[in-house]
């Protein structure tokens, strides 16, 4: 089945509203490399746009309303937004769901250690990564350091022209025959992607001077100390801004386009939208990337807790209206696709394969070789899907990740679908997916933004 490349459709017009996305997307990138930095993003982007705290409304004690825009916030890592329409909201919603996080490094809690007068932070890898990937690149430290007085330090380390940079250091191509020969994931071992971050002695010490010296530095730039790293969140990841990518500049370089290229434009769809008939949530999560656990995960009770406060705003609160919404809603589960590699082609059925220009991709399932941890969207739901998309001119394609028996991955599809609702996975095709740089397509970008627009509408 032939689908037609989406460059070859595009006015003047579409081009020019390509870019100004693009673009925006490029800065979104460049400023939101960890959850808690695209949470804010997100959190300012939404009060631009007139959405209000939750809690505010809670505290003042005022009635949500049709036409009321509100968030809520889980830990300044995931983020939901509502924009409140005119039909019962036990009904159902209308939800795009992505993940904000994606994979890199975190500092442990005792990561600062001297070895033959260089000094390093052992790191602890997150999410699935190559980890001879993440060798030899300029590498950034993005996060937090909360003292115990509940002072708060950010830190942004490696982004500016005046920053230093940090790296994983590799064995020279001179000594490395016995390592050139392990298999790829032993290549470079977990406990070895310890980033370098000083070599230069403190005077007047004679045991650990390296170290004593980067304390020194910590202590006169952010006041902590050693110990500090205990209550630290400290994720390294690459150093460097998101770039046109091609000479036809059609395509996106950058950290992170798992799966911030879905949120990006679910997000800036969702504002784009004004008023609605049936409500609408845009619903950006974190720990995708490790089971969707813990607190601020899509496994956790955040999302089906704040459906329970919109209701209790609205004067419309029951347990069995929370749960008639939630069965009755639809949900595009917005995460990334593999993108067909000719250079890997043996690893795919281009058949079932997605393609760049070829708009979004919906994946009727997703999973791993006998479809284990997917949701498999039924062929009613996928059909209603499919004929809002002609509906509105936008271009999709459908693809599964890579052959049977290849491997496989998931989403949070099948954590939402447990509530009955209608649930499909889609997003944008993404070449070197978990790579410390990834490449997308705008085209793709583009007719993703069209999609999540043309849905929340529906």
């Amino acid at each position: 089945m032939k689908i037609k490349n989406t460059w070859l459709s595009y006015s003047d017009t579409q081009r020019k509203e390509l870019e100004k996305l693009a673009k925006g997307y490029r800065s979104f990138l460049d400023e939101g490399k960890t959850e808690r930095e695209c949470a804010q993003l997100c959190i300012g982007a939404a009060e631009k746009a007139g959405y209000v705290n939750l809690e505010e409304v809670i505290d003042s004690g005022r009635r949500l309303k049709k036409g009321d825009k509100v968030y809520a916030v889980c830990m300044e890592k995931t983020v939901a937004l509502f924009n409140i329409g005119s039909d019962p909201m036990e009904d159902g919603l209308n939800i795009l769901g992505a993940h904000i996080d994606s994979p890199r490094m975190d500092i442990k809690q005792n990561p600062l250690y001297e070895s033959d007068e260089l000094a390093y932070l052992d790191t602890h890898y997150y999410g699935g990564i190559k980890k001879y990937q993440w060798v030899t690149l300029p590498l950034a430290l993005h996060g937090v350091i909360v003292k115990t007085d509940g002072e708060r330090i950010d830190v942004n380390i490696g982004e500016d022209d005046d920053d230093p940079v940090f790296c994983v250091t590799d064995l020279l191509i001179h000594l490395a025959a016995e390592q050139m020969e392990k298999k790829g994931n032993k290549v470079v071992e977990g406990e070895s992607l310890d980033i370098l971050i000083g070599s230069e002695p403190l005077k007047g010490k004679n045991k650990e001077a390296v170290k004593e010296n980067i304390l020194k530095l910590l202590k006169e730039k952010y006041d902590v100390e050693e110990r500090d790293f205990e209550s630290a969140e400290i994720e390294v990841v690459p150093a460097g801004k998101a770039h046109d990518m091609g000479l036809d500049r059609s395509m996106i370089l950058a950290y992170g386009q798992d799966d911030r290229v879905c949120s990006y434009a679910s997000l800036k769809a969702f504002l784009d939208v004004k008023t609605l008939k049936r409500t609408g949530v845009c619903l950006l999560v974190d720990k995708e990337e490790i089971g969707s656990v813990g607190a601020t995960g899509m496994r956790s009770k955040f999302f089906e807790n704040t459906c329970a406060e919109v209701l209790n705003a609205m004067g419309q609160y029951s347990e069995l209206t929370l749960r008639r919404m939630l069965a009755n809603s639809k949900m595009l589960s917005s995460d990334v696709s593999a993108a067909f590699d000719p250079l890997y082609a043996a690893k795919f059925d281009k058949k079932n394969s997605a393609f760049f220009g070829k708009g979004i991709v919906f994946n009727k399932y997703t999973g791993a070789r006998g479809k284990s941890g997917s949701n498999d969207a039924s062929a009613e739901y996928f059909a209603y899907v499919r004929n809002i998309m002609e509906k509105n001119k936008v271009a999709y394609q459908t693809a599964e990740l890579g052959k049977v028996d290849a491997g496989g991955g998931g989403t949070i599809a099948y954590i939402m679908a447990l509530y009955g609702m209608d649930v499909v996975d889609c997003g944008m095709a993404v070449l070197s997916m978990h790579a410390p740089w990834e490449v997308t397509s705008k085209s793709d970008l583009y007719e993703g933004y069209k999609a999540y627009k043309a849905f929340i509408k529906a």
